[in-house]
């Protein structure tokens, strides 16, 4: 303990006055009330309370704090309970560490309790986008959108919330069973196809909350697993839609009548590949190769898949303009003199119509072709027909069994996971065969179409043979 010609009793005044030599980094005034206390001052002027006292032989001093925030009274209390715990044998500084814990863990505790539904979502998207595909992570941005922001396509007209947008704002820790069955009850009335994807979503969502160390307990991973919210959401009904052989010539006359020559060859090749939308629209010209009539797509089961360019496909490519990386590019034309051109450019190109003329061109945000749908709805209507785009895909696989063509080689081409064992461990087949047999699909379905195509012309020789 400090000698007697350092203690005096603390007041306010002393207290004031006290300051630190020159030649010292620091300076102390012991209290003869509470011996284990003691005022220290720098030479900056700043003042701090201290204690000071002896366990277990080693010496322990703990700060309390400054002499502005600290009445004498109030820290000559505080001194003397510390000297209580070090009497009983208790180091103060672990007290404090505990205490200090405790805060933080309760904090950490009320933090996670005031998380949000939409704050753990976009933290489960950041954390889990690279192991997802495009399509999946746009549906993830999509379901959870507040709506309310006029549409790009449809002036005047604003997009509804994302299906699940009403839950985002609720605390984790509150979206229990009745809070999804509620949901799911609302939901369902206008938009059943929508809540069974939400759903869906929303599993996977707080399977993945309740896997996580900081959120364990906080989320409920059967919330959205009842059997009443399965059933308010229905079962999805099969979709059945594809082409006929004998509907063949008129969807082809109508889609190559499609003005913009992009969405009609897109259409087209779709069909004769069996290829998945996205895959067949994210294709670039660096994937085609023309030599060795071959394309490499992107595919979701395997990553890339080769698949043979046969003649006709090929000939299509061709006579596409190579405007930018994109096979199926999107460029448009805007006129400057009319309002909201680019909205109205971007209309009129889904739908399959020549973009506004003008004498200023931007390119759509993406490069690509995003959305034929509006061009092919309007095209099968024409032709009476109803057939979504994926449809051209079933239409090829069902096309295929009008001939004399092994399983396996269709869903090879399609990019269908391998089916048995043989499938999936033994058969290999390289592009020469599937092209052998891909080419044969492709002129079967186009005879049937009443279109004959010389593969061996030059240009490409296309006449439409009319039935007779």
């Amino acid at each position: 303990m400090k000698a007697n010609s350092n203690r005096v009793k603390l007041t306010t005044g002393r207290v004031a006055a006290f300051t630190c030599p020159t030649d010292k980094t620091q300076a102390f005034l012991w209290d003869t009330d509470t011996p284990t206390l003691a005022l220290r001052v720098t030479p900056t002027g700043r003042k701090t309370y201290v204690f000071e006292s002896r366990l277990n032989g080693s010496t322990i001093r703990v700060n309390i704090g400054t002499a502005a925030d600290w009445p004498i009274k109030k820290v000559q209390g505080e001194a003397n309970r510390l000297k209580m715990l070090i009497d009983s044998g208790t180091d103060p500084r672990e007290v404090k560490r505990e205490r200090l814990q405790a805060q933080a863990d309760q904090a950490a505790a009320d933090a996670t309790n005031a998380l949000t539904v939409n704050e753990a979502w976009q933290r489960y998207c950041n954390e889990r986008r690279p192991f997802w595909g495009e399509l999946n992570y746009r549906d993830h941005v999509n379901v959870v959108l507040a709506g309310g922001i006029e549409r790009k396509r449809q002036p005047g007209m604003l997009t509804k919330p994302g299906v699940l947008a009403d839950l985002m704002p609720l605390r984790l820790v509150d979206l229990d069973g009745p809070t999804v069955e509620a949901w799911a009850k609302r939901e369902s009335k206008t938009r059943p196809a929508r809540v069974r994807l939400g759903l869906r979503l929303l599993k996977a969502f707080l399977r993945w909350a309740a896997s996580e160390p900081d959120l364990k307990g906080k989320a409920d991973p059967a919330a959205a697993s009842a059997k009443k919210t399965r059933e308010l959401a229905g079962k999805a009904k099969p979709k059945n839609d594809y082409l006929q052989r004998e509907q063949l010539p008129a969807w082809f006359e109508h889609v190559r009548q499609i003005s913009n020559p992009v969405i009609s060859a897109y259409l087209q090749c779709l069909l004769l590949t069996g290829a998945r939308r996205e895959e067949l629209a994210a294709l670039k010209w660096e994937d085609v190769n023309f030599q060795w009539k071959g394309i490499d797509l992107k595919d979701k089961i395997e990553g890339r898949r080769a698949v043979p360019l046969t003649p006709f496909v090929a000939h299509l490519l061709a006579g596409l303009p190579k405007r930018n990386e994109w096979v199926f590019s999107s460029v448009l034309v805007l006129d400057p003199s009319e309002k909201n051109t680019e909205r109205r450019a971007r209309y009129h190109e889904a739908k399959g119509q020549a973009a506004p003329v003008g004498d200023v061109s931007t390119r759509s945000a993406s490069g690509r072709l995003t959305d034929p749908s509006i061009a092919h709805r309007k095209a099968c209507a024409a032709a009476g027909l109803v057939l979504t785009l994926h449809g051209l895909r079933r239409s090829f696989a069902s096309l295929c069994e009008w001939l004399d063509i092994p399983g396996g080689i269709s869903a090879q081409i399609q990019g269908h996971a391998p089916q048995g064992v043989r499938e999936q461990n033994y058969i290999r087949r390289p592009l020469d065969l599937l092209r052998v047999h891909h080419e044969k699909i492709e002129a079967w379905i186009l005879e049937q179409a009443g279109i004959m195509f010389d593969a061996k012309a030059e240009s490409g020789g296309l006449r439409i043979v009319t039935a007779a």
